[in-house]
């Protein structure tokens, strides 16, 4: 629907109280204050639970006494009344998503037609606005199409950098080199000194309150909705890149805050390209904050694992990181014996370990049965590399 008008005014019919207010949560929370709950007299659209006992007849008589106003039924089966726009239980966010994009088209096309009678001096009464029509002229129910609410910067394809262009990418620490063993004790840097930081600490707070909560910047907020782990930003990613590699510590600190979001301030509107998953967004951050740079919580003499595998498909792909987490996976190693048998660069263990640390994804190994010595010749990299490239191939495919 377009996101630059106000919510929708929905009233909830045949519904228990406490399954209309979880459904006004849910308007609150997965749809992104799309529509708010209303009186009957106020409402623009009509939402039934269409498997209650009789409810075809109810919703038939309701529509009778206002029959431009559309209806949305919530159901296990897909029922056969015209003009009514259905969701499959369990509902889906992107099938409600959906079917409010129906029902306001339905509303607009009303008020076109009203337009159109005004100028004719018509009775618009009984003037119903063109739907579109199934295929199957038999079949009334709207198929409510999941493809319509795509997010593209929340489910673009992983970008994946090469050696070439990852310090042209990333960035590097003037005075520092990340790849000389005598300054790995340096190559630490404070996600708390970073943007990093606060997005972490904001992201914390509102998967813990449960709440959608505003990050404000000195240049553009960061909107958080903990229940579809999404964040929204206006700015794109060089904007972004920029200010995550900014120490503002000391500097913007007092410029930087949190603010939870009620359901009516959180409903303006948003460009559905904005939209991204916290973890990927978390994980950008984290690489352009790092510069090369492994996080000051993480002991360089001490080895570390991998908790989990990364989810590659949605992720910024650092040069080597999937051999790295071929590696890890298989169980602990230090920082610098990572680079040692992978032959790379250090500075590439470092922004990996960075970004997975951020996730939670790689912890530090203090116990002694925890560190692994492996020689060099045990790793096939070439070998590896291809097999896990071919897994990549298949999974975007």
């Amino acid at each position: 629907m377009d996101k630059t008008k106000s919510p929708l005014k929905v009233a909830l019919h045949s519904m228990e109280e406490r399954t209309a207010k979880t459904m006004e949560m849910y308007l609150q929370g997965p749809c992104r204050g799309v529509a708010v709950v209303v009186s009957d007299s106020k409402a623009d659209i009509d939402v039934f639970d269409a498997d209650v006992v009789g409810v075809e007849k109810l919703m038939e008589a309701h529509r009778a006494k206002k029959p431009q106003r559309p209806v949305i039924a919530l159901s296990l089966h897909n029922g056969g009344l015209a003009h009514v726009f259905y969701v499959k239980k369990p509902v889906k966010t992107d099938d409600m998503l959906a079917a409010f994009d129906k029902a306001s088209t339905f509303l607009r096309k009303i008020k076109q037609n009203e337009a159109k009678a005004a100028q004719l001096d018509v009775n618009v009464d009984h003037i119903q606005p063109d739907i579109e029509k199934p295929e199957n002229t038999n079949l009334k129910s709207f198929v409510i199409d999941n493809d319509e609410r795509k997010k593209t910067a929340k489910h673009q394809a992983a970008m994946q950098l090469n050696e070439k262009g990852f310090n042209a990418f990333i960035g590097n620490v003037t005075g520092l080199d990340v790849n000389d063993p005598s300054q790995f004790a340096v190559a630490k840097y404070n996600p708390k000194d970073y943007f990093q930081g606060y997005v972490e600490s904001a992201f914390k707070i509102s998967r813990k309150q449960g709440e959608i909560m505003q990050l404000n910047l000195a240049w553009s907020p960061v909107i958080i909705f903990p229940k579809n782990n999404e964040i929204w930003l206006d700015a794109d990613d060089k904007q972004l890149r920029s200010f995550s590699g900014l120490t503002i510590a000391h500097t913007l600190e007092g410029k930087i805050s949190t603010t939870s979001l009620t359901f009516e301030s959180s409903s303006s509107s948003r460009s559905l390209d904005k939209f991204q998953s916290m973890d990927a967004f978390l994980w950008k951050v984290a690489c352009w904050a790092s510069r090369g740079r492994y996080p000051i919580a993480i002991d360089v003499t001490q080895p570390v694992y991998l908790k989990s595998w990364p989810n590659f498909t949605r992720l910024l792909i650092t040069p080597h990181a999937l051999r790295i987490s071929a590696l890890l996976i298989r169980g602990p190693r230090t920082l610098a014996n990572v680079a040692e048998v992978l032959n790379i660069k250090p500075q590439y263990v470092f922004v990996f370990i960075s970004a997975a640390y951020a996730l939670g994804l790689t912890g530090q190994a203090r116990r002694k049965s925890d560190v692994v010595i492996v020689q060099s010749s045990e790793i096939k990299a070439n070998k590896n590399k291809g097999f896990l490239s071919r897994i990549m191939s298949k999974l975007r495919g």
